[in-house]
């Protein structure tokens, strides 16, 4: 029987959650990649169980993860059924919906329709009543935002969520939701954006935006799917996933000149007395803008570098400026 440990809560910091009452961990677990069917249960179950002995208290699904998709939500219910069963009340639980799940016009975008049966299929996968934050997953453009809100706002009144979000949403759709869901009487918990050095997008006005509305934010890809890391800072290794087939880093991404890049980071991080990826989540990380930043593993070893990062969060002003000007004339903002 799995016993956490002891000290678990004593070292991860956890952050408000916009203007509500909710703390996230700095850190959070996604389980976009390496909880699909090609990954044993009991790597898995490792990696959840050391993420959760380290404080990280939240697990980020969505509908679609896997693969196959709903497989990453079918491994978390197996480990709320066992390992968690009796913790159920430390973890904060959050899926998705919006992007495909299923055949026909149901399975994916923003109806009604769409995000409540997929929530009510996320629960079964999960074997739980209720998960704690319900996010749409991205946008649509052909769906009244009203109405999309709408079903967010049911979720939580049928109490199958706590909270609800929003994920890839531009300032102006952000401000737009908030304006929908306080009539309706259901805040906006939080925001999933993307964000790296590598992309930078939502220093152009959403930050702000959240700053205002006073919701919470939590970065997905901070290690730009572990570019940021010293796995590329000699090319592409064979068995990463720019050498693989994945629709999400190509070899083409990795340039030479990227490569530099990462080195002159590189360096930066060996001064501070960081690893390349315990930097990149920490200036994802500084300042408290940010409430969460979302990684991924695929091993305890890997899992357990990543978190290190937390022990600092702080940057000196050179660093920064020197920081800028590594990344300078990329395109990522």
């Amino acid at each position: 029987m799995y016993l956490p440990s002891a000290d678990r809560y004593d070292s991860m910091p956890y952050r408000r959650t916009g203007r509500s009452g909710l703390l996230l961990p700095a850190v959070s677990l996604g389980l976009w990649h390496n909880f699909g069917g090609d990954r044993t249960p009991e790597s898995q179950g490792r990696i959840l169980r050391r993420a959760f002995d380290l404080g990280i208290t939240h697990f980020d699904l969505a509908n679609n993860y896997g693969p196959p998709p709903g497989a990453a939500e079918t491994a978390m219910g197996r480990a709320l059924g066992t390992d968690f069963a009796r913790l159920r009340d430390e973890l904060v639980i959050s899926t998705k919906a919006g992007h495909r799940m299923w055949d026909g016009p149901y399975g994916e975008w923003g109806s009604r329709k769409s995000l409540l049966s997929s929530l009510d299929q996320s629960l079964t996968r999960l074997g739980l009543d209720h998960v704690d934050i319900f996010y749409s997953h991205r946008f649509d453009p052909d769906t009244p935002l009203e109405e999309t809100m709408g079903a967010l706002d049911s979720a939580v009144r049928q109490g199958k969520a706590l909270y609800v979000g929003v994920s890839n949403y531009s300032p102006e759709q952000t401000r737009q939701a908030v304006r929908i869901l306080q009539g309706l009487g259901t805040p906006l918990l939080i925001h999933q954006p993307r964000y790296s050095m590598l992309d930078r997008w939502v220093e152009d006005g959403l930050l702000t935006t959240l700053d205002e509305l006073g919701t919470g934010s939590i970065a997905y890809s901070p290690l730009e799917q572990g570019i940021l890391s010293d796995r590329y800072l000699r090319g592409i290794p064979e068995g990463s996933r720019a050498a693989g087939n994945s629709p999400f880093l190509t070899p083409d991404s990795v340039t030479p000149e990227l490569v530099d890049r990462l080195r002159a980071l590189d360096e930066v991080a060996s001064a501070r007395g960081q690893s390349l990826a315990q930097m990149a989540l920490a200036w994802v990380l500084r300042g408290g803008r940010i409430t969460s930043a979302v990684i991924g593993a695929s091993s305890v070893s890997q899992l357990e570098n990543s978190v290190e990062a937390v022990r600092d969060l702080e940057f000196g002003d050179e660093e920064l400026t020197r920081i800028d000007e590594i990344l300078k004339g990329m395109d990522s903002r």
